[in-house]
């Protein structure tokens, strides 16, 4: 079932609902950084026959609303996320699943509401990063990403990290700023053109629209997946990607790039059961972070992934859920007799 919850701000969140609602135990997945809830599509029906699942959009993702700019922080997610759980998990156990930055918004979580985290029957974290996300270069040259953000500063966007390094190298074309309107928009007329030079356009224009489709594709795919890929979630990353709203997205990488640093914030999960999930071919959250992580939790369940990247909610999804559900069944209330 889905429906909108609003946050204390007024922020509108698109939450989707599934899974028996008496179930002892409700998993809550937070999505990262220019995805949205549908990045779970593959995880989600392996839950929901045995536990109750809660997938939101993180304001200015997906189907939610972006909110003031102000708002675009990881705090502010947090807090979105101790609002979420308050009002539609107010009663048993919940386990949070972060992947990318939805671990990062349990890492604020713990900052911002340390009895909201502490509380929590289990916390897993995907493919996330507790600080220094400032000097990642994305498996790239760093004077090559050092070029591509200066270029990106000079322009109007003030996205940086993945989405800028997607533009700044025109790999995909033009990112729209806001989600695609319903209706096409009607174009300029165009008299004063030759006729014979916009018919001529009209041929190569989408030839030249899908090379650099492609392009962007094979670029995301290197970037964010390992070895193994669908190009069907390669797909789904891109236009997650797409819908995403430019202008948080730049408040909020900026707010990693600049104030991302909560290694102490994760002593508050030292009493919650705790895994730490990376693949060991990820360009964007590498495998050191999740090692800063995983000290961090001496008693945490450390598993990496061989080969595989980033995007593990797809490249690993049956193993993804299937620890998921360990988690939950040792996180639920012992049967009474």
């Amino acid at each position: 079932m889905a429906d909108i919850f609003r946050t204390s701000d007024g922020v509108a969140l698109h939450v989707v609902d599934t899974g028996p609602a008496a179930a002892p135990v409700t998993v809550v997945l937070a999505h990262g950084w220019t995805s949205d809830l549908r990045v779970w599509d593959v995880v989600e029906p392996l839950l929901a026959p045995h536990v109750r699942v809660l997938r939101y959009d993180q304001r200015g993702h997906g189907r939610s609303a972006a909110g003031p700019r102000d708002g675009s922080t990881l705090p502010r997610l947090a807090s979105d996320l101790a609002e979420l759980i308050a009002d539609r998990a107010p009663s048993g156990r919940v386990v949070v699943v972060g992947h990318s930055m939805g671990g990062m918004t349990l890492m604020a979580l713990a900052e911002a509401h340390p009895e909201v985290a502490a509380s929590l029957a289990g916390a897993m974290f995907v493919s996330t990063s507790a600080a220094e996300m400032a000097q990642l270069t994305f498996g790239l040259p760093r004077p090559v990403v050092r070029a591509v953000l200066n270029r990106r500063s000079r322009g109007r966007s003030t996205a940086v990290g993945t989405r800028a390094v997607l533009e700044g190298m025109n790999t995909t074309g033009p990112v729209p700023a806001e989600p695609m309107p319903t209706e096409p928009i009607p174009a300029e007329p165009t008299s004063a053109e030759p006729l014979a030079l916009a018919e001529l356009a009209d041929r190569v224009a989408p030839r030249v629209s899908r090379v650099q489709e492609l392009g962007g594709l094979a670029f995301l795919r290197w970037l964010v997946f390992g070895s193994t890929f669908r190009l069907v979630d390669v797909r789904a990353v891109a236009e997650q990607l797409g819908r995403a709203h430019k202008g948080t997205m730049g408040a909020l990488q900026r707010d990693i790039l600049r104030n991302h640093s909560r290694v102490p914030a994760l002593s508050v999960y030292r009493s919650v059961r705790t895994q730490v999930l990376v693949g060991e071919a990820d360009r964007v959250t590498p495998l050191e972070h999740a090692h800063v992580i995983a000290r961090a939790l001496p008693d945490t369940e450390f598993v990496r992934y061989p080969k595989a990247g980033h995007m593990l909610p797809y490249e690993r999804a049956p193993e993804l859920a299937a620890r998921i559900l360990r988690l939950a069944r040792a996180s639920a209330p012992a049967p009474t007799r």
